[in-house]
């Protein structure tokens, strides 16, 4: 049976993670360690989607440096075909986030001006238009400014179109696309962020705004805290296992998109094909790096210890 087709934009650049020894004190300096790999949330999502039986390929900018390389470099080890640009005269995009001693983000700084202006302009070529007409489903994430989600969203037509949020500050690009996704990846920080609403108010509040705006399914999640799905307006949680050692939260989310978008394209209900994707999560998290290789066993293992989806008391009312 030949593998469905993802076409992924967004995100690809290097990762500075920066680890606090001790516990962290704020406005001082921490003593730590620091490890650099190659990440961003459409990449991070396309390698885990690509371990999971998709053909993919992806869409990013880079400049013409040595970062650049490293994380071309990373595309061609993933098996994903790379239709990136190369921006000789710019230097590639990057993110640096520190952690506490337990894996927990302190703040992340994101150096990524690169995207804000080369996204818009790749969408027009025809080699990458026709890429987006040949697929089967794409995914992006909110490293595209608005006027290129709503160019990917007018290419991609009937297409199933799945985003992932990437942080409270650029999520509300989605607002112009929010009735065109298939399914929306976010935390409840990005939630509420992008319903418009406190930092008090309910995820049940949040998820119901977002449904009157348009999102028919979405998928928020919250560290360690129940994973709400919400489908045409109601909802389910799943609880998501402990992971053995807590070693880096990095990716967890990109993992659960690419894993749950990935069971979805094979047809598993949007609720099943959570669980896949908090099985994905899990692994991540006892990793150190932000993707790690997930073999089938170690899939089928994380999978088993993830709960089924149960109706929450909210929706009990």
């Amino acid at each position: 049976m030949a593998r469905a087709k993802l076409f992924a934009i967004g995100g690809a650049h290097i990762d500075r993670r920066g680890r606090v020894r001790g516990p962290y004190v704020a406005e001082a300096s921490n003593p730590g360690t620091m490890r650099e790999d190659v990440g961003g949330g459409a990449f991070n999502a396309a390698r885990v989607a690509a371990q999971r039986g998709l053909c993919v390929s992806l869409l990013s900018l880079r400049g013409g440096d040595a970062a650049g390389q490293q994380v071309a470099e990373a595309i061609e080890e993933s098996g994903i075909e790379d239709c990136s640009a190369i921006f000789l005269d710019r230097a590639t995009p990057s993110y640096t986030a520190i952690l506490t001693e337990d894996g927990n983000l302190v703040t992340g700084l994101a150096d990524m001006g690169l995207y804000e202006i080369g996204f818009s302009k790749q969408l027009r070529r025809r080699k990458i238009r026709d890429a987006v007409c040949g697929a089967d489903a794409v995914l992006c994430d909110a490293n595209l400014p608005g006027e290129a989600l709503s160019l990917l969203a007018e290419l991609a037509a009937d297409k199933p179109m799945f985003a992932i949020g990437i942080s409270p500050a650029k999520v509300e690009r989605m607002v112009a696309v929010l009735d065109k996704l298939r399914c929306l990846f976010i935390n409840q920080r990005e939630a509420r962020q992008l319903a418009g609403l406190p930092a008090n108010a309910s995820i049940w509040q949040v998820g119901e705004t977002l449904a009157a705006r348009g999102l028919k399914t979405c998928l928020i999640s919250a560290g360690g805290a129940p994973l709400i799905v919400m489908e045409q307006g109601r909802f389910l949680e799943i609880v998501p296992p402990a992971p053995a050692r807590l070693t880096d939260v990095t990716g967890a989310g990109d993992a659960l998109a690419g894993a749950s978008l990935a069971a979805m394209l094979r047809g598993l209900p949007l609720a099943e094909a959570a669980r896949e994707g908090i099985a994905a999560a899990k692994i991540v998290v006892e990793s150190e790096r932000a993707a790690p290789r997930i073999d089938e066993a170690a899939f089928r293992a994380a999978l088993a210890l993830v709960p089924q989806p149960r109706i929450p008391e909210q929706e009990k009312l």
